[in-house]
């Protein structure tokens, strides 16, 4: 364990490391070792080549330092073997996960080989009172089961997540943005109902509205449907219609609803 350690410190990049560290307000800067990705990626990969190094420090929890937690989580993503063997490390993982980063990058393949069984361990974990485990779900739904496995019933799940947790409620704002992208239709009468949080609400129609892939027309009434809409401004005023609260101290990224983490 030590010598893995050792070994990231020798990978890391301070200029990076503040960086990162700005984006994940909820830990400390100082378990930032500053690790990239792409080195954290190529060291993980190194690293799966050797077993019983790779068994010893996932069977060393809890971590230290954050970018620990990151090349776990990438080890776990990658493992091999079959569901009964991977699904017990990844839930002896799931309490550690403090950041929404370690949670989004966090992508088991497991999942894509076993996907109902994937499936039944996320609405399972839609129930826990550890919030980076729930947010692991909403994610995970939304990278396995939105585009090809859309289940209207998870709609119903996620409505019931009545929750103060910022970080649950932007995963789910992203996930009702994306299905919106495949399933418009299935999904807009939980906008016209109003069955979410109104601000989850909001943030979802925030997020629809700014991918390219909802088109002007749809874009266009989904803004007629958010909560505390007020009249389009008359010409030749500044100022815009409002978007919904934003976390203060919160980066505002992920312009569009595609790929690679949601604050």
């Amino acid at each position: 364990m030590e010598r893995i350690r050792t070994e990231l410190f020798a990978l890391r990049d301070m200029a990076y490391r503040d960086f990162q560290a700005a984006l994940i307000p909820t830990i400390d800067r100082e378990s930032v070792i500053g690790v990239r990705m792409p080195v954290l990626r190529r060291y993980a990969k190194q690293l799966s080549k050797e077993p019983e190094r790779c068994a010893a420090f996932l069977a060393a929890l809890p971590h230290r330092y954050y970018d620990e937690n990151m090349l776990h989580a990438l080890l776990l993503s990658a493992a091999e073997g079959p569901f009964e063997e991977i699904l017990p490390q990844i839930e002896r993982f799931l309490p550690y996960l403090d950041n929404w980063a370690v949670c989004d990058g966090f992508s088991p393949a497991v999942f894509s080989r076993e996907p109902e069984r994937a499936y039944a361990c996320c609405l399972k974990w839609l129930d826990s009172a550890a919030p980076y485990t729930v947010r692991f779900s909403v994610v995970t739904l939304l990278k396995s089961f939105v585009r090809e496995r859309f289940a209207p019933a998870v709609l119903d799940r996620l409505a019931a997540l009545r929750t103060d947790e910022y970080y649950i409620n932007m995963a789910v704002a992203w996930y009702l943005s994306e299905a919106l992208v495949y399933h418009y239709e299935a999904v807009l009468p939980c906008l016209t109902q109003r069955a979410f949080d109104p601000w989850v609400h909001n943030k979802a129609i925030q997020k629809a509205r700014e991918s390219f892939r909802i088109t002007p027309e749809q874009k266009a009434f989904l803004q007629t449907l958010r909560i505390g809409a007020r009249p389009k401004p008359a010409r030749g005023r500044s100022g815009s219609l409002p978007v919904g609260p934003s976390r203060p101290g919160t980066p505002q990224g992920n312009r569009t609803t595609g790929a690679g983490g949601c604050f």
